[in-house]
């Protein structure tokens, strides 16, 4: 017996879980992780001639107690910074900036990188909870548009 499982990208997580998927996510695109420091200094002292994007990530609910509404994490690829912050509502909010780029091109690189952020997560949270449940992953095939499919089983005694 077969099925099939699509995930819609709800994201209920704290920090912890979400920064993680921004970290896989934007490593994966060729981004680099800035330290708090960098970003701080990036955030007052931002380039002239410089573009900027903001963007929010579909649907996403963070239930944040731990990260302060200024809190943020930066990466960058390139001339392009994208950083993660929750705003005022608690929503993930992303900004995403460079020098040289189209509006366009930013929002591109914007959703392309909160897409993957959104299925990191996801990735993430339903392999937790298939090991919670004693599920094996049989076989796992990532295809060119990104999409991973998994093979799992469960036997019961």
């Amino acid at each position: 017996m077969s099925s099939v499982c699509i995930l819609t990208p709800v994201v209920v997580a704290a920090w912890p879980a979400f920064s993680a998927a921004v970290f896989a996510a934007a490593t994966s695109l060729g981004f680099t992780i800035l330290d708090q420091t960098s970003s701080a200094i990036y955030g007052s002292t931002q380039a002239k001639g410089s573009t900027e994007v903001e963007l929010e990530i579909a649907q996403s609910e963070l239930v944040t107690d731990s990260l302060a509404r200024q809190e943020q994490l930066c990466v960058t690829r390139e001339d392009v910074t994208v950083t993660f912050s929750r705003d005022a509502r608690g929503r993930a909010a992303i900004c995403v900036s460079g020098t040289g780029r189209s509006k366009d091109e930013l929002r591109a690189i914007g959703e392309e990188l909160s897409g993957r952020v959104v299925q990191q997560y996801v990735y993430r949270r339903l392999m937790e909870e298939m090991s919670a449940r004693q599920f094996l992953v049989v076989d796992q095939e990532t295809d060119e548009n990104h999409a991973i499919r998994l093979k799992v089983r469960h036997w019961e005694n």
